[in-house]
């Protein structure tokens, strides 16, 4: 009797890692991610709701530098998903699908994802 081995998928080792491959990754990781902070905003709009009392201790933690972090975190998390969404939407209609096109994108999407979390932390937070 002979044994034949069934043929290996490929995996990450064998794919040579691009821009578009991290992009991928990265939209489905904001997306879970996006759960946990929507969970914080529930949490705050919840305390507020209650009461100030229970606002106090929630509005302390997300002024700590932890929850700071967190919050800039969520932040680029939600404009990171959306940006993917929107270039997902451009592909929808084909365009973009050269791989220039595909790789452009995706550096443009990683790129503003980043500005715009500064933007809106330097009008809102920092400067406000």
């Amino acid at each position: 009797m002979t044994v034949r081995s069934r043929p290996l998928s490929p995996h990450l080792q064998i794919y040579r890692w691009t821009i578009t491959m991290a992009m991928s990754i990265a939209h489905r990781a904001t997306g879970i991610a996006n759960y946990a902070g929507t969970l914080l905003l529930v949490l705050w709009l919840g305390a507020a709701a209650i009461g100030q009392e229970a606002l106090n201790p929630v509005n302390d933690l997300f002024a700590s530098w932890f929850g700071q972090l967190v919050l800039f975190a969520y932040t680029w998390s939600l404009l990171h998903h959306m940006l993917g969404g929107l270039r997902h939407f451009i592909w929808d209609f084909t365009l973009g699908m050269e791989p220039g096109q595909r790789e452009a994108l995706a550096w443009a999407n990683l790129v503003a994802s980043i500005v715009l979390t500064l933007l809106v932390w330097t009008v809102f937070v920092w400067v406000g």
